[in-house]
C-alpha cells in the first residue's frame, strides 16, 4: 500500500512538473509570436531585426542568472527582474523611428477598442442567454470594469509576492461571483455556471 501510495504521489508531482513546463513553453511561444507579429506589423527592417533578437536573448540570459542566486531576499529578486524588463523595454523602444512609435501607439488603441468590442458582444450574449434586463445589464458592466481595474493594480503591484497576487485574484473572483447573486436572479445564476461549463468542456475538447 505504501509503494502504491509512493509512486502516485511521484506520478502526481511529475504531472504537475510537466504542465507547469507546458505553461511556461505555451506563454514563450506566445510572447515570441507576438513579438514577430510587432515586428511585422510596425515593418522592422533586417537590422532591428537582429537587434531586437540580441536583446531579447541577452535579456533571457539576464533573467536565467538571476533565477539560480538563492542569496538573495524576495524582495530584491523581485526589484531586480523589475530592473530588467524596465530596461528590456527601453532597448526596444530605442529601436523604433518616430514613425513606427506613433504607429505602436495605433495598435495599441486598436488593441483596446476591440477588447472593448469583444466585452459589449459578450454581454449582449448574455443578455439574449440569460434573459437580462437592461438595468442587469449596466450592472454588469460596472462590475466587469471593476473587477478588471482591480485585477490590473493587483497584477502591477511589485510590493506582492506571486503566490500573495495569486492569492488576491482568488479573493477577487470570490468577490466578483458574490456580486453576481446580488445582480442576477437564482435562474440566471444556474444559466451562467451551465455556460461556464461548457464553454469550459469545449476548450478541453479542442486540445
Amino acid at each position: 500500500m505504501k509503494k502504491i501510495l509512493v509512486t502516485l504521489l511521484a506520478i502526481a508531482t511529475l504531472t504537475i512538473s510537466v504542465s507547469a513546463q507546458q505553461r511556461r513553453e505555451m506563454k514563450g511561444h506566445q510572447k515570441k509570436h507576438h513579438r514577430g507579429m510587432m515586428a511585422k506589423e510596425l515593418n522592422f527592417s533586417e537590422d532591428q531585426k537582429k537587434q531586437a533578437k540580441a536583446f531579447g536573448e541577452d535579456y533571457r540570459k539576464k533573467m536565467q542568472e538571476l533565477n539560480k542566486l538563492d542569496n538573495i531576499t524576495v524582495k530584491e529578486m523581485r526589484e531586480r527582474k523589475q530592473t530588467l524588463r524596465k530596461e528590456q523595454k527601453s532597448k526596444m523602444e530605442s529601436l523604433l523611428t518616430a514613425e513606427q512609435k506613433t504607429k505602436m501607439a495605433q495598435l495599441k488603441a486598436d488593441r483596446k477598442l476591440k477588447a472593448a468590442e469583444r466585452q459589449v458582444k459578450h454581454l449582449d450574449r448574455m443578455k439574449t442567454k440569460l434573459g437580462l434586463s437592461d438595468d442587469q445589464v449596466v450592472k454588469m458592466k460596472v462590475q466587469r470594469e471593476n473587477t478588471h481595474a482591480k485585477m490590473k493594480t493587483i497584477r502591477e503591484n511589485q510590493s506582492l509576492t506571486l503566490d500573495q497576487k495569486k492569492q488576491e485574484m482568488m479573493t477577487l473572483k470570490s468577490e466578483a461571483k458574490e456580486q453576481h447573486k446580488k445582480i442576477l436572479t437564482e435562474e440566471q445564476l444556474k444559466k451562467m455556471e451551465e455556460m461556464r461549463k461548457n464553454h469550459g468542456n469545449r476548450n478541453r475538447t479542442k486540445k
